[in-house]
């Protein structure tokens, strides 16, 4: 369940980014060192600019283990995977369905990015970074192909502890 980002969290972010988070809606996930590795993101931020990429990974240590993931080759064997697999596919629609629900619960309409969600979803794979902040962020069981990915990675947070 995601939460309000408290002042602490939004400071560990910027340590995370590099850089002030613009527009944190929420915590949508907690490593479990307790400190935020997914966020939620509104549709528009503040600066007015269309943002589709509502779930957020920030964790550098997660975001570099996703990177290490897709460098595998992962993407390519889903999406083949998802050309032939109905089933899968039915599943990745509806992982798109949720994730586009989750955003619209903000209660803003945003033309730019109607019926986009992010990672190439429903029909492509194309970002596991987004993947995979959508399975932390929505819980396991929503995004099959994201969950698979998570699946894949090392426990990111056991050789360098975050700060």
């Amino acid at each position: 369940m995601s939460e309000k980002p408290t002042q602490a969290d939004l400071d560990s972010i910027a340590l995370q980014l590099g850089r002030t988070p613009r527009d944190v809606h929420a915590i949508a996930h907690r490593c479990p060192c307790g400190k935020p590795d997914v966020v939620e993101t509104p549709p528009r931020l503040s600066d007015g600019t269309p943002f589709p990429t509502f779930y957020y990974a920030t964790c550098p240590r997660l975001t570099g283990a996703i990177s290490t993931l897709e460098s595998s080759g992962m993407m390519a064997q889903m999406q083949a995977r998802l050309e032939v697999d109905l089933v899968l596919a039915g599943e990745y629609h509806a992982a798109h369905d949720d994730y586009q629900a989750a955003r619209a619960a903000l209660g803003m309409v945003v033309s730019e990015v109607e019926g986009i969600s992010a990672g190439g979803m429903p029909d492509r794979v194309k970002c596991l970074h987004s993947l995979i902040a959508h399975s932390l962020g929505a819980g396991l069981g929503v995004n099959p192909l994201g969950d698979e990915a998570l699946a894949a990675l090392p426990e990111w947070w056991k050789a360098n502890p975050c700060e």
